[in-house]
């Protein structure tokens, strides 16, 4: 029986749209046989509370909430249980909310139009590491931080940072512009999750920043001449 409730997903919703939450466990529950709803927090103060008594795997968490919003609740629980994963539900890809829950830890986000499959996909992933954002979303952070870094001077340095890099950190880099996960670039690379993690510091310690956004961002500029 213990065996059987570890194959479970368990996941706690927080929204304040009562209506909206019984729908979607009532959907992801009938749809995905791995996935179980632990329960619903009504605002961000609850999500806290619950996330502490449950542990969930993964909470799918509002921004607009009473009492606390979204936002400010990713960075508590974030912050008390590192290890729950912390996705972004919400039905505006709003730039400022996308920085601050990425800052506090959120592993996606994601808009709640998306597709009943492809959010249990999506949630299967983040479960084994990925970390993921509706493709609308993913351009926009992109865009925002290309729009910061558009001079030919800055893109001419960004070149000449990767050609600075070894080729494992060119491939790795290469990885993460693309959106990969660390455990994703392991499995695609062929190497420990933890060697990816010492390039990566590496690569963060020569690129001069420790945003990932950031990091995907240079690494599209920096490596196209290398694709």
């Amino acid at each position: 029986m213990g065996k059987e409730q570890k194959s479970f997903i368990k996941i706690l919703l927080a929204d304040d749209q009562q209506l909206f939450s019984e729908n979607l466990k009532l959907m992801l529950e009938t749809l995905a046989e791995d996935i179980r709803i632990s329960g619903i927090a009504a605002n961000g103060r609850e999500a806290i509370d619950m996330a502490e008594n449950q542990q969930p795997d993964i909470i799918l968490m509002d921004v607009s909430m009473p009492e606390m919003d979204g936002v400010e609740a990713t960075k508590i629980i974030h912050q008390k249980q590192p290890t729950i994963k912390i996705v972004i539900l919400t039905t505006f890809p709003d730039d400022t909310y996308v920085q601050e829950a990425l800052q506090y830890g959120a592993y996606g986000y994601i808009l709640k139009n998306i597709r009943s499959e492809d959010l249990i996909a999506s949630i299967r992933a983040i479960s084994c590491g990925a970390v993921l954002f509706s493709p609308a979303i993913l351009e926009k952070l992109l865009c925002m931080n290309t729009a910061k870094q558009d001079s030919v001077q800055e893109n001419n340095a960004y070149q000449e940072i990767v050609k600075r890099l070894g080729n494992r950190e060119k491939e790795i880099l290469k990885l993460v512009a693309k959106g990969f996960s660390n455990k994703k670039i392991a499995d695609t690379l062929f190497i420990s999750e933890p060697t990816v993690r010492n390039y990566i510091s590496s690569i963060y310690a020569k690129v001069g920043t420790k945003d990932r956004l950031e990091v995907m961002s240079i690494a599209r500029k920096g490596t196209s001449e290398y694709e």
